[in-house]
């Protein structure tokens, strides 16, 4: 799957034809406002590709998570005035509670070629999430092709990712944002430059257990950090105070280390970390901290992030890697304190991209923060949009968005 053998929007020819486009517009919205638009900017080359080929093309997204029904606040409104100022053209907002009704259909019905119109927020219909059929075909029905671009919903099978590509009577592909995702994170899995090192950090081992497994198979060193490294650490017979851990996972860490083992890879886990008595409380309070070695961290303290001797033998690590995927910070970088670890291990990934060649891919979630936040998001080959499409493509599973999609 690595290699692009889908549809995509290149394929296509749109004109005179409706388009049916699922994009990614859950955006951020404080106060009626959106605080951030890089969701909707990404999707504008796709958007902007078949309006140029004459398509008329109808837009659809979730945004947030509507419990029941229809609810103001999740209105993609917001979003229809955003795109119309980024197009400069003017985006026709099809206002219907039941996402394809009489107002939505009328303005279908009224388009010309090259016209965009913005659906109402798709989770407005409760049987979205549970991939509908009745949903999927009056999808189905207002469009000729159907093109996906929302990688962030791509592990989802819902009606407007997968379900409508049943009933869909022209052509499937994906848009370039989909494109770019399967491309970098796809061939970094099943076809990386050597040597390939990944990077998994966060919080618990169980978010990652297949992750774990699957790079281990794919690359030849593995770094962990963040939380939890405390839970492998703990797995090798080490003290780790009151430091966050996954008892229940103990054998399975010790499992993967024996796997590493027997497969010559190297699984690196944080010889020293920054210890405090206590969490940070608000997260970016100043607190005491000091440096203590791995398996001697004292009862009362707890491991923050990782240490300078770690972050050393992380870097050398990463200076030779000619691929690099990272997944989850190295500690709680949003205090100052301890964001030291993250930001060098940003910055060695940085290099290595900036002056081996790295191909340099950050596979979303908090790492995308933790890059944006400290200013090294530009200096990156890719960031992914996908959070945990990014996560199920890292454990090597086939993403039902990408799955329905016509091959080439």
């Amino acid at each position: 799957m690595a290699n692009m053998q889908k549809k995509n929007v290149e394929d296509l020819n749109v004109k005179g034809r409706k388009v049916l486009v699922r994009c990614d517009f859950n955006v951020p919205i404080k106060d009626g406002a959106i605080t951030n638009d890089k969701r909707i900017q990404a999707a504008l080359p796709t958007i902007n590709k078949l309006i140029e080929g004459g398509g008329k093309v109808i837009l659809c997204s979730h945004l947030g998570k509507p419990k029941n029904g229809p609810e103001d606040k999740f209105s993609l409104a917001v979003v229809g005035a955003r795109l119309s100022e980024l197009l400069g053209k003017n985006v026709v907002f099809a206002k219907d509670d039941a996402v394809i009704g009489e107002n939505a259909k009328a303005a279908i019905n009224a388009m010309n070629d090259g016209d965009v119109i913005l659906l109402e927020n798709t989770r407005f219909r409760a049987e979205e999430t549970k991939n509908g059929e009745a949903f999927s075909k009056e999808l189905a029905e207002i469009c000729d092709d159907y093109v996906n671009d929302a990688f962030g919903s791509a592990h989802r099978a819902h009606c407007s990712t997968a379900g409508v590509t049943d009933f869909v009577k022209g052509q499937t592909a994906v848009g370039y944002l989909m494109e770019k995702e399967i491309e970098f994170l796809g061939n970094a899995v099943e076809n990386p430059e050597r040597p390939f090192v990944a990077i998994l950090g966060g919080a618990k081992v169980a978010d990652k257990l297949n992750v774990i497994a699957n790079l281990l198979d794919k690359c030849d060193t593995l770094i962990i950090g963040g939380g939890m490294a405390y839970t492998f650490m703990k797995a090798l017979g080490g003290n780790i105070g009151n430091s966050m851990v996954d008892d229940e996972k103990l054998a399975y860490c010790k499992e993967m280390m024996a796997k590493a083992s027997d497969l010559g890879k190297a699984l690196l886990i944080p010889i020293d970390n920054v210890v405090a008595k206590e969490f940070p409380n608000p997260i970016d309070a100043p607190i005491e901290i000091e440096t203590i070695f791995s398996n001697e961290i004292p009862a009362g303290y707890m491991g923050l992030d990782i240490g300078e001797e770690t972050r050393a033998l992380y870097k050398k690590a990463l200076s030779t890697a000619k691929t690099i995927v990272w997944n989850g910070p190295m500690g709680v970088f949003e205090n100052p304190q301890l964001a030291a670890g993250t930001l060098e291990i940003a910055k060695a990934v940085a290099d290595a991209g900036t002056e081996s060649g790295a191909v340099t891919i950050i596979g979303g979630g908090d790492s995308v923060a933790a890059v944006v936040q400290l200013g090294f998001a530009d200096k990156m080959s890719h960031i992914s949009t996908g959070g945990g499409a990014s996560l199920e493509y890292l454990e090597g599973k086939v993403l039902p968005g990408i799955k329905v999609i016509q091959d080439k």
